[in-house]
């Protein structure tokens, strides 16, 4: 999943993708995609999504439901999808239906990044985001500029990294047998801005899917190896010294995430892989990973 942080918020609308430039008798510059030069599968999954715990006092009685993600590239950028359709449950008032809709389109060299995002209650829309961040001169500071809302911006570091660089560069430090890795990140599914993340890199894991849903997820996609990962977010614009929410996660070397624990304040929630498939890649690539439109 996206590869780390998409499922970690529950934010979440329409792709910006490129398939329309991508004709039969037009054929692109070879690009490389640096995803599929790492090992990364295109695929699809859906994810039941479960309260785990809850501190005393909280005001939730229950959480409930599904989370559907895709990502695959296309002939020179990686685009992901993110659906959430949740419940919450409190004490004595009725439940309420969440549903958000979450998509990126983030570059291969990292130059552009496009987001945006839909949130609606029972079906009725009560917050939308949509953005983008053109990089410029690599490595130069740039801003992220939302144009829903209008007038909201952030300064990104030097450095800053889009969610598929960021997870290609945790696979590749649990490829060196680095344990620590620290990273700043802008995912554009909410409006707080950049945040620091803290990974640690932990075991490998192995991955059973449960019996009941050993059909529905393509084995060859999980037989790969998996690690432990552990992540902690820090808002850069907020300077606490606890981490804004955590996360456990196994990931595997092909980009795939079987399971996750989401630590907030006071509650904890899971992701358990329910169903899961590759997707074809949008356009033809090489074993170097030199793509061309179909």
């Amino acid at each position: 999943m996206n590869v780390l942080m998409h499922g970690c918020k529950w934010a979440c609308f329409t792709t910006t993708s490129l398939f329309m430039l991508c004709s039969p008798n037009v054929y692109a510059q070879a690009v490389i995609d640096p995803a599929l030069v790492a090992g990364l599968m295109p695929h699809k999954a859906l994810y039941d999504v479960r309260l785990s715990s809850k501190k005393s006092g909280s005001n939730i009685s229950n959480i409930s439901g599904t989370m559907f993600y895709e990502w695959q590239p296309t002939c020179d950028a990686w685009v992901s999808n993110h659906r959430f359709d949740m419940v919450y449950e409190y004490p004595e008032v009725p439940p309420v239906r969440i549903t958000s809709d979450f998509s990126t389109h983030e570059s291969f060299d990292g130059s552009t990044f496009n987001f945006t995002m839909q949130r609606k209650r029972a079906g009725v829309l009560y917050e939308e985001l949509r953005g983008s961040v053109n990089t410029g001169n690599a490595g130069d500071d740039n801003e992220v500029v939302y144009s829903i809302p209008q007038g909201v911006s952030f300064h990104l570091p030097k450095g800053s990294l889009f969610p598929m660089a960021h997870t290609i560069s945790v696979l590749d430090k649990i490829k060196q047998g680095k344990k620590f890795y620290n990273a700043t990140i802008f995912d554009g599914s909410d409006e707080n801005g950049p945040v620091d993340v803290n990974s640690f890199i932990g075991k490998e894991e192995t991955y059973k899917p449960a019996d009941k849903y050993a059909q529905y997820i393509d084995s060859d996609l999980v037989s790969s190896n998996g690690w432990n990962v552990q992540l902690a977010f820090f808002p850069l614009n907020n300077f606490e010294e606890i981490a804004d929410y955590e996360m456990s996660l196994v990931v595997h070397e092909n980009g795939v995430i079987t399971d996750m624990l989401v630590k907030y304040k006071d509650f904890s929630i899971t992701q358990k892989l329910r169903a899961l498939e590759p997707m074809v890649n949008a356009c033809v690539s090489d074993k170097n990973g030199n793509t061309q439109a179909h």
